[in-house]
């Protein structure tokens, strides 16, 4: 499957509403498009599948490494892929998006704000791709896709000034219908504030799908095959609804080729099934903390956990798992309220007013756990704007080589079997295969 990579001139120029304007074209075009994000994101994938119609791949050099990377690149489905970046072409020490596009062997084009320029949106995107050349980096910046860009004499004049090496893509016009609402993890999920149709339309027309597909290229395979672990006899409940969103799609897909998996919905009211074990993914559950409080699936899952049910809980499923969970003021909340929580884990949760922590993530296992052995390093990453006061005696499974865990040294709070971490794992880390194994 051949693909390309919109990498931004810096944070903030567009780049989702540029990747699914690109998918909306392409679409129109006949092709069936496989969306993929640069870096560990759960909120623009959401938009990509919104559009795309299916799962976003997560691409990312620190949390996957070079063959995992090309490896879960490989297992999408489509002819064309389109990779959104993440923050500017080159920035990020972990996995960059041009790191992504070398690793890949994928070319750049570049999304540029053109709103209060025209001839330097031309002098911008030859400086991206003559750095590369100066700086030694096996990146090809291939040309530009200008944002809020009018037609006419705007666009003419950044085409013109454009030199022969870089291919000009086409544009988007301003459109306050291509605005998409955020809130304190970044942007509202796709099926929350899906763009209007005739935005992305209008998006869509004067995009030059013949040039990208033109460009486009087809990534080296990996050297290593996917492993092929047999199947467990076990079952797995995933816990899926608005309180438990951020899930990779190949962790759903890892899980399912090792046991059967069962997804419930604590914020709905169902109950907590039969299962040998649990994952409580990342989310909102501090939007939701009044209806996960009368859910019966808490207290089932306190109950089970104290029976020695392996339960794994990640961002928000720490939170969930712990003793009490205090909102912040917000639209769903109008006062700051605590809500009792399942009461597995020895710690109170707080919301703050800004993030407490966002980085890429090392930890190492100091016993046996039931994602890693004793001794093994696992990377993820963590973006949280909450913090958790946990008891004098808890007991924490990881020390942390990189980023901030719960209390800047330690992460994964555990009790019984059950293991809650801020960190979020990628199933390359072999997390979830020894999840499923030690359930």
């Amino acid at each position: 499957m051949k693909g390309f990579l919109l990498g931004g001139t810096s944070s903030g120029v567009g780049k989702t509403v540029a990747t699914l304007a690109v998918i909306r074209a392409l679409q129109d075009d006949g092709h069936a498009v496989q969306p993929a994000k640069a870096g560990p994101d759960f909120i623009d994938p959401s938009h990509h599948e919104q559009v795309a119609g299916r799962p976003s791949r997560t691409l990312d050099c620190w949390l996957e490494g070079r063959e995992g990377l090309r490896r879960n690149y490989h297992r999408g489905e489509g002819d064309i892929c389109v990779v959104e970046g993440v923050m500017g072409l080159y920035d990020g020490d972990g996995s960059s998006t041009a790191m992504v596009a070398e690793a890949l062997d994928l070319p750049v084009v570049l999304v540029a704000d053109a709103s209060a320029g025209m001839e330097s949106v031309a002098a911008t995107a030859l400086g991206f791709r003559e750095y590369a050349e100066r700086a030694g980096r096996d990146v090809d910046v291939a040309g530009v896709l200008v944002q809020r860009a009018h037609g006419g004499r705007h666009a003419e004049g950044i085409l013109k000034a454009l030199p022969d090496e870089l291919t000009y893509f086409g544009r988007i016009g301003p459109n306050p219908d291509l605005e998409i609402p955020d809130r304190h993890l970044g942007l509202e999920m796709g099926d929350e504030r899906p763009l209007s149709e005739d935005a992305l339309d209008a998006a869509a027309e004067n995009i030059r799908t013949d040039r990208l597909l033109a460009t486009a290229r087809k990534p080296p395979r990996p050297n290593q095959t996917d492993r092929a672990d047999s199947a467990t006899d076990k079952r797995i409940a995933v816990a899926r609804d608005a309180a438990f969103r951020f899930c990779y799609p190949a962790t759903m897909e890892r899980l399912g080729a090792r046991a059967e998996v069962t997804t419930f919905s604590p914020v709905a009211g169902d109950d907590l099934p039969d299962c040998d074990g649990v994952y409580l993914p990342g989310g909102y559950p501090e939007l939701h903390a009044d209806r996960l409080a009368e859910s019966p699936a808490l207290e089932t899952l306190a109950d089970r956990a104290s029976e020695g049910l392996g339960i794994l809980g990640e961002c928000g499923g720490l939170m969930v798992l712990c003793e009490s969970l205090t909102t912040t003021e917000s639209e769903a909340n109008e006062d700051r309220e605590t809500y009792e929580m399942a009461g597995v884990l020895p710690a109170d949760v707080e919301m703050r007013d800004r993030y407490q922590a966002l980085d890429h993530v090392e930890l190492t296992a100091r016993d046996e756990t039931l994602t890693a052995g004793a001794g093994d390093s696992l990377r993820g990453h963590e973006f949280h704007y909450s913090s958790a006061d946990p008891a004098s005696d808890a007991r924490f499974a990881f020390d942390v080589a990189r980023g901030d865990g719960i209390d800047g040294e330690r992460d994964g709070l555990t009790e019984y079997r059950t293991l809650g971490t801020y960190c979020h794992l990628h199933p390359e880390s072999g997390a979830f295969d020894a999840f499923a194994e030690n359930i």
